[in-house]
């Protein structure tokens, strides 16, 4: 038997291989197939299965070019309705995969159709548990993603209180539990950036699986210091219930060369979003004009999703050399699957060829310092979410967070220098990259961030108090 998990950064999300006397089953993959299919290859073993955990919503899942491209059967959980051919297994259900068996275990919370799959090693003992968005590290699913009709949030803490205690806590304590995701990820409030640990010390340290913990006590806590979700997880939560163009279909969309001139012409005629991908401090040293920019070296992934509404927006990709594949493929991940081409050359054709350009203006946190010495009403924006803001700030800076920025623009106005900030620079440039395209050329990005400026020492800043939530 073998078991490997598969994780990916970016989104914080951990897909799953596992394989028996030549049979292999892929749990939550993303949607770029193909190294699931070549780990199969290499290892001369059949995909059977893939297993969903759920209709996620925070990535498209490749469920369905895996199932085209193998024969894999898909299995849901008890009450999943798919758009599409797949299996809804019953609750305590065992599929065999060569020697060993996965049971399906039915764990409504995180949303109605939510599964928890426990794999049998070859001697039948329990082995470990692939708990998708149900049990994380140090931290439970949210509950308040499948809202519908009577079904609110409280009433989903409740059933992922049974759950959990039902289902997963009566459990041995060795079995590993493997999560769908880690620390950085909005499925969760607050999980630890482990990505696996066994079930008894889960059950030791994670606050939601408390032995002697009531039910209004469950509620009460997992759904404290939830925000508002990401506006683009009910459109990917559809996608995967109802089905998507394939992965080859979009790729050969996104990765079309378009020469300055075609480029030029595709922004006209398209009403297409300029997304620049660079990182932030060379895309601030020279731009075009209108484009906004999300690092591909960042959380970029989940920031296209937060900040761009409509999951079928058309865009066009200026990208560093050589890395125009890995941003339509990671657009896709999270459902974005209309990039329109990207400009061969990059930014520094359009430079050679005389096209106007822009810049944005930054300053250095020493720098800063000096100026605000002087004038102390020096008006400074600090773009971290609200519980990064509330754990510690500068006093009399304003909180304006990135991840609801559409709701700031009266508030940021046409104003005299606003210096802008986050933690470390990429998402302050995101912030000011949006509204310079927006015609809002008063904003000055801080270099370095929130560290930055601490470290100068010349910032008061408020007390420390330890974060309730990191969403």
């Amino acid at each position: 038997m073998k078991v490997e998990q598969i994780y990916t950064g970016c989104l914080a999300h951990g897909a799953y291989y596992i394989e028996s006397e030549g049979e292999a089953a892929i749990v939550d993959p993303l949607r770029e197939v193909g190294p699931y299919i070549e780990k199969a290859r290499q290892n001369g073993a059949r995909i059977k299965y893939v297993l969903e955990t759920h209709f996620h919503a925070d990535f498209v899942s490749g469920h369905l070019d895996l199932a085209q491209e193998t024969g894999a059967t898909i299995v849901y959980g008890p009450t999943a309705v798919p758009g599409f051919d797949a299996y809804v297994a019953r609750d305590n259900e065992d599929l065999t995969l060569g020697k060993v068996k996965i049971r399906v275990l039915h764990t409504p919370g995180h949303t109605m159709e939510s599964a928890t799959f426990l794999l049998f090693d070859e001697q039948g003992k329990e082995y470990a548990i692939f708990s998708g968005d149900t049990l994380f590290i140090g931290d439970v699913g949210r509950p308040d993603l499948a809202q519908k009709g009577e079904i609110t949030t409280e009433v989903l803490a409740g059933y992922l209180y049974d759950s959990l205690r039902t289902k997963v806590m009566p459990l041995p304590d060795a079995v590993i539990v493997y999560p769908g995701h880690g620390a950085g990820s909005a499925c969760g409030k607050n999980m630890s950036s482990e990505t696996e640990d066994t079930l008894g010390h889960q059950k030791k340290t994670n606050y939601a699986l408390r032995a002697d913990m009531s039910r209004s006590e469950f509620v009460a806590a997992v759904t404290d210091g939830l925000m508002p979700p990401p506006g683009y997880f009910p459109q990917n939560a559809r996608l995967n219930r109802e089905g998507y163009d394939s992965i080859d279909t979009v790729m050969a969309r996104g990765c079309q060369a378009l020469d300055v001139a075609a480029f030029e012409a595709a922004a006209s005629e398209s009403g297409a979003l300029l997304l620049d991908t660079r990182d932030p401090q060379v895309f601030a040293q020279g731009f075009i004009p209108g484009s906004v920019n999300i690092g591909v070296n960042g959380n970029f992934a989940p920031w296209v999703g937060a900040l761009i509404p409509d999951i079928r927006q058309q865009i066009l990709v200026i990208a560093e050399e050589g890395r125009v594949q890995e941003v339509v493929t990671r657009l896709a991940r999270v459902g974005y699957d209309f990039a329109i081409g990207y400009l061969s050359g990059g930014f520094e054709a359009w430079k050679q060829a005389g096209r106007e350009t822009d810049q944005i203006e930054s300053v250095s946190a020493a720098d800063l310092a000096r100026l605000y010495a002087e004038n102390p009403t020096l008006r400074i924006l600090d773009v971290r979410k609200a519980s990064e803001f509330g754990a510690e700030h500068i006093i009399g800076a304003e909180n304006l967070p990135l991840d609801v920025i559409n709701q700031h623009m009266a508030q940021v106005g046409h104003s005299p220098a606003t210096y802008v900030h986050c933690a470390g620079g990429y998402r302050s440039m995101i912030f000011t990259s949006i509204f310079r395209a927006r015609g809002y050329n008063n904003l000055i990005n801080i270099e370095g961030g929130f560290a930055a400026l601490k470290e100068t020492g010349l910032f008061a800043l408020s007390a420390y108090v330890a974060p309730k939530t990191m969403l």
